[in-house]
C-alpha cells in the first residue's frame, strides 16, 4: 500500500534543512525578465539567426551574462551542425615557404590569405572560396561553385583583383586547387610572392579558419532552405554583412568601417 501520510510545510522545510519562508520565495527579477524588457531582448537575440548570442555580445552591445541569462530563461540555443566532408583531391606537388612566419601585415593589400570550404545541401556540396586581406580582415574576393576545381580558387582571386590592387604576398594551404600551373603562373606574372602553410598545419592560416568556423555558425542548417537560390542568396548576404555590419572580435568594428577610419590617417602619412 502507498503511504499517504501527510506532512506539514514546516516539517518538510525542516527535513530539507531550509526555512519555511523560503518555500514562498519568488525572484524579484523574474517578472522583469518575463516582462517587456525580457521579451524585447529575446527578439533582439532572435534577430541574429543561428548565431551563438552568448559568444557575440558585441553585436547586441549587451553584457554577455545578460544574454546568457535570457537564453536560459527562454530555452534558446545556438544551432551548431557539422555535416559530412567531401573527399580531398590531394596536395600540390610544388611547395613554397611560409612567409607569414617572418612577415607581419603592415598596410592595405600587403598580405592576402585564401582558403575554401564546403556547404552540404540536399546530398551534395556547395563550395565557397574566399580571399582575405589580413591587415583589414576584409573579404576582398570570393567565389561560389558546385565543385572545388581550380576555377573555384581562380574566380575568387579574379574577384579580389577586380576591385583591389594586387597584394605583395598571397598565402594559402598546399591544396591542389592553389598549386595548379595556371594559378602559380598568374601570381608570378603579377609579381606576387607565394606563401604556403606547412602540410597538416591549419593554424598557419588561422584567419581564414576562424572566419569559416564562425561563418558556418551564422549560416546555420543549410537544409532549412527550400531552394538552392535561397541558400546562395543567404551566403552572399552573410559575406556582405561580414564586411559591412558584423562587428569583428579583433577590430571591434566591421572591416570596412575599420578601413574608412584608417584611410584618412594613411593619407596624412603618405
Amino acid at each position: 500500500m502507498i503511504n499517504q501520510t501527510s506532512h506539514t510545510k514546516k516539517a518538510l522545510a525542516g527535513a530539507l534543512g531550509i526555512s519555511r519562508a523560503s518555500l514562498y520565495y519568488v525572484s524579484r527579477q523574474l517578472p522583469k525578465r518575463l516582462g517587456y524588457e525580457g521579451a524585447a531582448l529575446r527578439r533582439s537575440c532572435q534577430s541574429i539567426p543561428h548565431t551563438d548570442i552568448a559568444e557575440s555580445p558585441l553585436t547586441l552591445r549587451l553584457n554577455k551574462k545578460r544574454c546568457q541569462r535570457v537564453m536560459r530563461l527562454f530555452s534558446m540555443r545556438a544551432y551548431r551542425r557539422r555535416g559530412k566532408k567531401p573527399k580531398k583531391t590531394g596536395v600540390a606537388t610544388t611547395f613554397f615557404p611560409n612567409l607569414l612566419k617572418t612577415t607581419l601585415p603592415s598596410y592595405f593589400n600587403h598580405i592576402w590569405v585564401a582558403d575554401f570550404t564546403y556547404v552540404p545541401y540536399q546530398g551534395k556540396f556547395i563550395f565557397l572560396a574566399t580571399v582575405m586581406d589580413i591587415f583589414t580582415r576584409e573579404i576582398v574576393g570570393y567565389s561560389l561553385m558546385p565543385n572545388h576545381s581550380g576555377m573555384l580558387t581562380l574566380e575568387a582571386l579574379f574577384s579580389a583583383l577586380a576591385n583591389h590592387p594586387r597584394p605583395d604576398i598571397f598565402h594559402s594551404d598546399n591544396g591542389r586547387e592553389y598549386g595548379s600551373r595556371v594559378f602559380i603562373r598568374l601570381l608570378n606574372e603579377l609579381d606576387i610572392l607565394i606563401s604556403r602553410s606547412t602540410k597538416s598545419s591549419p593554424w598557419e592560416n588561422g584567419c581564414q579558419e576562424s572566419f569559416y568556423s564562425q561563418f558556418k555558425v551564422d549560416l546555420g542548417d543549410p537544409e532549412r532552405f527550400k531552394t538552392l537560390a535561397e541558400l546562395v542568396y543567404t551566403i552572399h548576404h552573410l559575406l556582405w554583412a561580414y564586411n559591412h555590419t558584423r562587428i569583428h572580435s579583433v577590430l571591434k568594428m566591421p572591416p570596412l568601417v575599420f578601413v574608412q577610419r584608417l584611410l584618412p590617417l594613411v593619407e596624412k602619412v603618405s
